[in-house]
């Protein structure tokens, strides 16, 4: 659907309003982006931006309304439109005029671009509004792409950087980056200039390249501290430190691997296979992998264990006055 609509976009077939709605921001950043190219080819345009979460959408209507002052059109982007969600009464952040929106929906700008993006999984689409849009607007879901759909996308962003990638190298990329196509784009870019003249992304190009996150070496520190190996746990955590990480945030980490750790575990004995543990927990299918391939599984008792510390650190830290360095130190070097 994204395509087709870029494609009438490129051509200067523009609709007075899109609403775009899911969590791949990609699909947000690339709209706009190819938005304000095709409508640059003609002249400079006018960009407006909006926070729904800050001002009430009146001023998108009245904006939309008032004509632009140095090109035939203006665009004009309302992001977090929270209206079309399901919140409870009385909690919004803002009060919105929907009377005053459903009218213009039906009277939309001539000289005004609207989109609009709800950042959001999915819109209330019991809400008058809601349906309103879905019907007078240009209606995207931006949601992550799946399977097929996902190696199709690499395999196009990759060539279009003039690479070539295989099939282990695609599967290697999104095991460790996982379905973020911001992250995946960014990651692929970094590699089309790292390789120069060379052309093919392989797979050890990908594990040269690919930033280690916090996580994954939150994942390594706690992996070494399970099998008892206090050499590299201190290794990687004043490793850390150097890189001004603070650890009342690595405690919290770590925690949270245990609990994945443990939500593994109980979802395997149940029958589940990686991906769709992947799925119901909503994590990266290579921190799941990771778990379900290890050598050494730790059992629920030792897990338990473990987060009792944690918990006893976390409460140091937050309470104490002195070296606070020393307190996660200490745990790292204590046996199970």
């Amino acid at each position: 659907m994204f395509s087709a609509v870029w494609k009438k976009i490129s051509q200067g077939n523009y609709s007075s309003v899109y609403v775009l709605v899911g969590l791949e921001h990609y699909f947000f950043d690339e709209t706009i982006r190819r938005m304000k190219q095709s409508l640059n080819q003609k002249e400079e345009t006018d960009v407006i931006v909006f926070d729904l979460d800050e001002v009430p959408v009146q001023y998108v209507i009245e904006e939309a309304d008032t004509l632009p002052f140095f090109s035939e059109r203006k665009l004009i982007i309302a992001k977090n439109a929270s209206f079309l969600k399901a919140t409870e009464k009385g909690k919004e952040k803002i009060e919105h005029d929907l009377k005053a929106l459903e009218k213009w929906m039906n009277h939309q700008s001539e000289t005004a671009i609207v989109i609009f993006i709800a950042p959001y999984e999915k819109m209330d689409e019991r809400k008058k509004i809601a349906k309103l849009m879905k019907e007078k607007a240009v209606f995207l879901e931006a949601k992550s792409l799946e399977g097929n759909d996902l190696r199709v996308w690499i395999q196009s962003t990759v060539q279009h950087e003039g690479k070539t990638i295989g099939e282990e190298a695609i599967q290697l990329l999104i095991e460790v980056i996982g379905h973020d196509l911001v992250q995946l784009q960014s990651e692929i870019k970094k590699m089309a200039i790292y390789l120069g003249e060379e052309t093919e992304i392989s797979t050890s190009i990908i594990e040269i390249l690919l930033s280690k996150t916090l996580e994954q070496d939150a994942f390594q520190l706690l992996n070494a501290y399970l099998r008892g190996d206090t050499s590299t746990a201190l290794s990687v955590y004043h490793d850390l430190l150097r890189q001004k990480e603070e650890p009342i945030k690595l405690t919290g980490l770590l925690a949270s691997q245990i609990r994945l750790m443990s939500n593994v575990t109980y979802l395997r004995k149940k029958g589940y296979h990686a991906q769709a543990i992947a799925k119901q927990l909503k994590v990266n299918p290579y921190r799941v992998k990771l778990i379900v391939e290890s050598r050494n599984p730790i059992d629920e008792k030792r897990l338990l264990h473990v987060m009792h510390r944690l918990a006893d650190a976390d409460l140091k830290l937050k309470t104490s006055s002195g070296n606070r360095d020393r307190i996660l130190e200490y745990l790292l070097m204590s046996k199970i």
